[in-house]
């Protein structure tokens, strides 16, 4: 008896130490979970009840002169997934049948066709124009009509391998599976949460430009860092899925329009929905605005007088790319920069698609090219008022100077240069013609001032390459000097990417590039702005506002402050003055005669830019060119033997103070006179609140000297 006894009391203390035993190793347990790694609990705890999200900042919005929107954010949404808060089993292991029902239910509900919303998820329209101004214009882009990206869904193979990969390092990393998602699907995303555990719907701002391809060059547009610069942005503070700017204003004013991103700590629920906000949130800081110098009225009245013009071009002058430049001489402020054709830069707010990119890339008017800063061209006449300015300055000439046609005894428009290894054999002369020679006569001896209205060729062949022993001209190096002065050969400082510097060519220029020495034939071709010289079409706007200044040389700018989200201002961009050049003023009011006579004289060539009640001076330039050489070794030319030309013409007005410098050119489109000065005339007519209907002035006579303003500065 008492030996079952001691038995039952030694299953009993065996019992009894095994409790024991048992309550230490879970008091021992419960101490290490709660006190040796309690803190590290805490903290994984944390994480999944507590996360960090960034607030994305509201880029900038870009505003013309008027108050105008160009540039402006729009509502975007996309769908993410998050692969820890996707649905488990009670072991806390993936449930791969609840997580397929939810991605089934996700896609069904992105891929039907939702219901309309009350109000438009279009952005609110840009302000109405005023009255009075064009609110329409010609189509601008290229004739291919490309459609907008749709909205984009990762297809469900790649989500299952995402969210596999998310679970091995990161689980509750937000995997994007959609974006460009519009309001009315989100809306139906949203409505649903209770059913899509671990989805999250992300609002997302994309880039909108209610003038689209109207101010596509200058604006730009925004697209994914480069993987090139991705490191130099990354050391900058940018996500590796950040858009930033690519071109235009978009790209230099990058900094300024970002603005900087928020931060917020957030408590979820098991779900991964939101429950409140945890401490205190990061706000985030809106970019600045930029308003611009640009008047959106000019650009467009531009754009619709040039694309006029292009529209009507046919045959061997048949034009497709030309530019339109309106400055203000005073400080160098762009009051429109017109380059067509153009593109919509709404094209790369969703990312543009390769059918459209390739359609871009591969059409032959190079629609995304800025012909206005990168365009390099022969100027033609337009050139002269700069050689004439020269010869003024150097003492090569003074206003009474005689120079011309009928030294050889003719009066035809032709002058005959000797040949110059051979200069006593008059045989072997080679002509250089000016364009009235195709009219049967010359201009005979006459002053600058006459010589720049008529756009007399043999007067400046003289005056910049000399003849014979009887007149000594300037000479390429000074020709050279003074297109320098005046800005050409280097960039206008414009605060655009993709600036050219076109080609101001002397006699090292020409022994590198053609083995040959520069020749008396060289200047003569120079000096009416042929031969080998190229310029953009903004250089020479700014070189005619030069001109129309008195020797100011401004860089040009096209923003004219910038403003925080309240409005302040912030950065104001003042006049920044180059230089002053060096020719006397009274020697550019000789010549801004000459470009008054151009336009108003009997026999000016730019009468199509007269405008009424507003003395325009101008100078008109057709550029020869070579083009499609074939296999003859020969350029295209017309039926009757002539080469192409480029079309140019650049103005100011009024005439004593100006105020507005106008350049027009058409590449391949004729004459200057003809094309370009009717399309700067339209542009003036819209400054100066002209109606178009007003019948153009007649000629004033040409004085002996016409009264010009005062010298000085």
């Amino acid at each position: 008896m008492k030996a079952s006894l001691d038995r039952a009391e030694a299953r009993l203390m065996l019992w009894r130490g095994a409790i024991i035993f048992v309550c230490i190793v879970m008091i021992a347990r419960l101490w290490q979970l709660q006190m040796v790694e309690g803190e590290t609990y805490r903290i994984r705890a944390d994480r999944n009840r507590f996360r960090q999200v960034d607030i994305p900042a509201p880029r900038g919005v870009i505003y013309d002169r008027n108050g105008e929107i160009l540039a402006r954010n729009r509502p975007s949404f996309s769908v993410s997934v998050v692969p820890g808060d996707l649905p488990k089993t009670r072991a806390g292991e993936p449930n791969a049948d609840a997580e397929r029902a939810v991605l089934d239910r996700l896609l069904a509900l992105l891929a039907q066709e939702p219901p309309p919303l009350g109000s438009s998820s279009k952005p609110t329209a840009s302000p109405t124009p005023a009255a009075g101004r064009i609110q329409s214009t010609a189509a601008i882009t290229t004739a291919l009509q490309i459609q907008e990206r749709q909205p984009w869904v990762m297809a469900r193979a790649d989500i299952e391998k995402a969210i596999y990969e998310g679970r091995l390092g990161g689980a509750y990393r937000p995997i994007e599976i959609a974006r460009y998602i519009n309001e009315a699907t989100a809306f139906l995303v949203a409505q649903d949460a209770v059913n899509l555990p671990g989805v999250v719907l992300q609002l997302n701002p994309i880039r909108d430009y209610p003038s689209g391809s109207l101010t596509a060059h200058l604006i730009g547009y925004m697209g994914h860092i480069p993987k090139e610069a991705a490191a130099e942005y990354q050391a900058k503070g940018y996500a590796a899925n950040e858009q930033v700017g690519l071109t235009g204003l978009e790209a230099t004013y990058e900094h300024e329009l970002r603005g900087k991103r928020g931060r917020q700590t957030i408590e979820v629920n098991v779900n991964g929905r939101r429950i409140r906000t945890v401490g205190q949130e990061e706000l985030a800081v809106p970019g600045h605005n930029l308003v611009l110098t640009l008047d959106l009225n000019l650009q467009r009245v531009a754009t619709a007088a040039l694309q006029e013009v292009l529209d009507k071009s046919s045959g061997f002058t048949k034009a497709t790319q030309g530019v339109v430049i309106a400055l203000d001489p005073r400080n160098g402020k762009v009051l429109a920069l017109v380059s067509l054709p153009s593109y919509d830069n709404n094209l790369f707010a969703k990312g543009v698609t390769a059918e459209a990119w390739q359609a871009l890339l591969s059409d032959p008017d190079l629609p995304m090219f800025d012909q206005a800063i990168g365009g390099q061209y022969p100027p033609g006449s337009v050139f002269k008022p700069i050689v004439a300015a020269a010869g003024l300055q150097e003492g090569i000439i003074s206003a009474r100077t005689l120079l011309g046609d009928g030294w050889d005894g003719a009066n035809d428009g032709i002058i005959w240069l000797p040949n110059q290894y051979m200069p006593w054999d008059r045989s072997k002369d080679q002509p250089f013609y000016s364009w009235n020679h195709k009219q049967g006569f010359g201009w005979g001896k006459i002053g600058v001032r006459e010589a720049l209205a008529v756009s007399d060729d043999i007067y400046f062949y003289q005056l910049g390459g000399g003849y014979l022993d009887i007149f000594r001209g300037l000479g390429v190096d000074a020709i050279g000097y003074y297109a320098r002065e005046f800005g050409l050969g280097e960039g206008t400082g414009i605060d655009l990417p993709g600036e050219g510097r076109g080609l101001v060519p002397d006699g090292k220029w020409k022994r590198l590039n053609y083995a040959e020495p520069w020749l008396t034939g060289d200047t003569y071709n120079l000096s009416i702005g042929q031969g080998f010289i190229l310029v953009t079409p903004i250089q020479m706007a700014n070189a005619t506002a030069v001109i129309a200044n008195r020797g100011y040389l401004y860089r040009l700018q096209l923003v004219d402050h910038i403003t925080d989200s309240e409005g302040r201002v912030v950065r104001s961009f003042k006049p920044d003055l180059r230089r002053e050049v060096a020719v006397d003023p009274a020697h550019l009011d000789t010549v801004r005669e000459g470009m008054y006579g151009a336009v108003n004289w009997p026999q000016g060539t730019a009468a199509n830019a007269r405008v009424p009640g507003i003395a325009v001076a101008g100078k008109t330039g057709t550029a020869e060119y070579f083009r499609d050489w074939d296999k003859d070794n020969q350029a295209d030319r017309d039926a009757k033997g002539n080469l192409p030309t480029h079309a140019w013409f650049t103005a100011f007005a009024p005439y004593q103070e100006p105020e507005i410098v106008v350049a027009a050119f058409v590449a391949n489109g004729g004459e200057g006179s003809s094309v370009a000065a009717p399309v700067a005339a339209k542009v003036l007519r819209a400054y100066f609140g002209i109606d178009a209907s007003a019948p153009r002035p007649t000629a004033s006579p040409a004085p002996t000297r016409t009264p010009g303003p005062q010298a000085g500065r």
